[in-house]
């Protein structure tokens, strides 16, 4: 019954006009039903993280509601640019996903590197969730943001910090925090979360810079602690935990995850994932899962998610740029 409902509803909308999207436009060919079989979710990371989550735990729930399995496939490397040129490159009938992060289409074109695939080459589905950063010192460090900047300010560049490399996001977070604060620490890349965390935590690492899962482990290690987050309102998992944002302008900066089809996918199979998706996000342990992961649940309809994904793109174009202007070569 709920399967017949979510394809009535989307073959009603799709009646209506095209799923609005960067890459959606009609294509020659129509399905007779959607889906046919089973839909695979691309996840450009390997298992374990937080978009892999997000993609297992929206899998389980969207099932059952499209009537076929849903199956994760994690094909991580290089920048998740080999995931997603595997579903640009897929049949565009809905039955291959990306289950995208803001590395792989809000930082990834805007870096002068040639990607094998580009904005335009995906249809929008949904935004799934937006996962803000903490910002997580060692023990010993204050554990408040005023007195941690205080500290900062008298020793600049003494302290380090973790970052994923110039142009991650982490690091943008980091800079965006840490320069709206008006201090300086010395950034130290790492190749991931894991080895940042593990430093940290032997206390050779003065702070870190991660999503919630990797923040949220240090924070409850009980040598660590997480003095703020980089969101745009506090998190449920941590109520006491203020954001960068409540002590200054313009310091929100969070990446996000969504569903994404091949372009030309027909609207029709846009709309109908699109409804499925909805309908798995008010399933209470889904959203309870990933606000136990530090994510906001997000939603709304194929156009929106479009506009978010223009928008964040310009948002963080001019400092992405300069970024990689002074990165090393």
């Amino acid at each position: 019954m709920e399967r017949r409902s979510i394809l009535r509803a989307a073959t009603a909308l799709a009646a209506t006009g095209a799923a609005a999207g960067l890459g959606a436009r009609p294509g020659p060919a129509r399905a007779a039903a959607f889906p046919a079989r089973p839909v695979t979710i691309v996840v450009p990371f390997p298992p374990g993280g937080a978009t892999d989550v997000a993609a297992r735990t929206m899998a389980d729930r969207m099932a059952p509601i499209l009537g076929q399995p849903v199956i994760v496939e994690n094909k991580p490397g290089a920048q998740t640019i080999l995931g997603a040129e595997a579903v640009a490159r897929a049949a565009p009938d809905g039955h291959t996903l990306l289950m995208s992060s803001g590395t792989t289409l809000t930082l990834n074109p805007l870096l002068p590197d040639k990607l094998p695939y580009k904005p335009e080459d995906f249809s929008p589905v949904v935004l799934v969730s937006k996962l803000p950063f903490a910002v997580a010192v060692k023990s010993g460090l204050p554990k408040t943001i005023p007195e941690f900047v205080e500290l900062v300010k008298k020793q600049p560049g003494r302290l380090n910090y973790g970052s994923n490399g110039p142009t991650s996001f982490n690091n943008i977070a980091a800079i965006v925090a840490f320069e709206g604060m008006g201090i300086r620490l010395t950034e130290v890349t790492y190749r991931g979360d894991a080895q940042q965390l593990t430093d940290l935590l032997a206390g050779t690492l003065d702070a870190i810079v991660v999503g919630g899962s990797s923040g949220l482990a240090a924070h409850r290690s009980g040598r660590a602690h997480i003095i703020g987050w980089t969101g745009e309102q506090r998190l449920a998992v941590t109520p006491d935990i203020p954001n960068f944002s409540e002590f200054g302008p313009n310091m929100v900066a969070q990446t996000w995850f969504g569903l994404l089809a091949p372009a030309h996918t027909p609207p029709e199979a846009v709309v109908a994932l699109n409804a499925a998706a909805l309908k798995a996000m008010e399933a209470p342990e889904l959203r309870d899962r990933l606000l136990s992961e530090g994510q906001y649940v997000a939603g709304g309809s194929p156009e929106d998610f479009a506009t978010f994904l223009r928008t964040e793109m310009e948002r963080w174009r001019p400092l992405v740029q300069r970024l990689a202007a002074t990165a090393p070569r």
